[in-house]
């Protein structure tokens, strides 16, 4: 995986990396599912198509990864993997593969709140993109 955890006290992080910006952003968005919850045990059944917009790359992060909690905390969906389109001026479209969270084979680590600008970083980094995220749990 592209992407590790951030230990940030009372919060959480993941620092992704990608060739593409929307690799790097496909990868913060794995990273934030593996924060709620141990993906291997998620299944690819369902798929999920929606926009995102933002004002900079940074508000095009963070209003993707809130678009992927508000889809965990009001329909229960989970992703396992990731597809983002080209970034066109400020917007984007995702496809994200992945099931209804089911407690009973799903292991429920952290709740996530949201996405948050506190030290979001979007790089380039000898030819590679970085994302830094913190996520309000």
């Amino acid at each position: 995986m592209q992407f590790e955890t951030i230990d940030i006290s009372g919060d959480a992080g993941i620092r992704a990396r990608g060739s593409t910006v929307p690799e790097a952003f496909a990868n913060a968005g794995i990273g934030m599912y593996s924060l709620i919850t141990d993906i291997s045990w998620v299944n690819e059944s369902t798929s999920i198509v929606f926009e995102a917009n933002g004002d900079s790359l940074e508000g095009l992060l963070v209003s993707y990864l809130n678009e992927l909690v508000f889809r965990f905390d009001t329909h229960g969906f989970i992703g396992r993997k990731i597809e983002i389109g080209d970034i066109s001026g400020l917007s984007m479209s995702v496809t994200v593969y992945g099931e209804e969270f089911d407690p009973g084979r799903h292991e429920q680590r952290l709740l996530i709140k949201a996405a948050t600008y506190h030290n979001i970083k979007v790089k380039q980094i000898d030819g590679m993109w970085e994302v830094e995220v913190v996520f309000d749990i």
